[in-house]
């Protein structure tokens, strides 16, 4: 099978999107697996070359060539001017270029033209500015590709995989959202992502919601009338699932790599222990798109934009386990 091609976007360029991507793609190894294309600005590229004391090569391309290309390429748009870039702030024009940008990716990706895209940091403060209208990028790719499937943010360090049953609401509203039908959402999400990523058999930890899984209902009914019953049903299914784990406990288990994946009820029950265990490792997939996508889980980090201080590790985990994944979407793709 030829290699897959990976889209890569530059992110918002007030942050540290285009010197990341600059260092990235003057990995000596990163052409072994997949072929690169540049979509964004020539500029932003040249910005991030500048700030990295790299060189960037742009291979410029049309649209009509990106099936041909090999190596790096790049695929040039016109999305901001170059004195509307201010680093270190949160402005319109920064979160306009970076939503353009991604709507590129997303066509070429929708088209079959690049098998997998790979994005720089976005800031959402800049993004919703511009139109995002929606809770957050992966909410808007979704709408974008017209997927009204089940998808959810997956996060990655190294090889645990983190999903979540809910996410982004307040926590007071967390136990009311969670259902058997989420949690078997959730599960599915972690086992075929994995799957995709490479792993033949997933072996899959769902954490409880309350202390001590609940202490046989002491604490709460959810792990007995909610958790339990949905680990029973996934099993039926003949997944290596069990739960629910203590939620102070089962990152122990993860730890030591007793488990692939770990399912948690809430936002930052899962996002601090794997933050803590490998920050600048951790990577954020959207899982369950119809295109593999990734991006590495920090922020645009303001506070080191433009100095030459950005550490490569979560960009270069997130393009390594991005390629895994299009090696396997472009296979399925040619198989249909």
């Amino acid at each position: 099978m030829s290699k897959p091609r990976i889209a890569i976007v530059p992110g918002d360029p007030s942050g540290i999107g285009p010197e990341l991507i600059a260092k990235l793609v003057n990995e000596e190894d990163i052409l072994d697996g997949a072929h690169v294309l540049l979509v964004g600005d020539g500029h932003l590229w040249q910005q991030g070359a500048k700030q990295a004391h790299l060189e960037v090569p742009l291979n410029a391309i049309s649209e009509g060539e990106v099936t041909n290309q090999s190596g790096i390429s790049h695929l040039d748009l016109d999305t901001i001017d170059p004195a509307d870039i201010q680093i270190a702030k949160v402005t319109v024009a920064g979160g306009t270029t970076s939503l353009r940008c991604l709507d590129k990716a997303l066509d070429l990706a929708q088209a079959g033209l690049v098998d997998g895209i790979l994005f720089g940091p976005f800031n959402k403060a800049a993004m919703t500015s511009a139109g995002l209208n929606a809770e957050d990028e992966h909410k808007y790719m979704a709408r974008y590709l017209g997927y009204v499937g089940y998808h959810s943010e997956i996060n990655v360090l190294d090889a645990l995989m983190t999903t979540r049953v809910t996410s982004h609401i307040g926590l007071k509203e967390v136990a009311e959202n969670i259902s058997q039908e989420g949690i078997l959402k959730a599960v599915n999400l972690a086992n075929d992502t994995l799957r995709k990523a490479g792993k033949t058999r997933p072996s899959i930890a769902v954490a409880a919601l309350n202390p001590h899984a609940g202490d046989n209902g002491k604490f709460g009914r959810e792990e007995i009338e909610t958790i339990e019953p949905a680990v029973k049903k996934a099993q039926e299914k003949q997944m290596d699932v069990t739960g629910p784990w203590p939620s102070d406990t089962v990152f122990l288990k993860a730890k030591r790599g007793e488990v692939d994946a770990v399912v948690t009820m809430y936002h930052d029950q899962g996002q601090i222990a794997i933050k803590l265990m490998g920050f600048e490792r951790g990577v954020t997939v959207a899982g369950g798109l119809p295109i593999p996508v990734a991006t590495p889980a920090h922020g645009t980090a303001f506070d080191i934009a433009g100095q030459n201080k950005a550490n490569l590790g979560a960009t270069r985990q997130a393009f390594d386990l991005l390629v895994r994944m299009a090696k396997t979407h472009r296979a399925e793709r040619d198989a249909i």
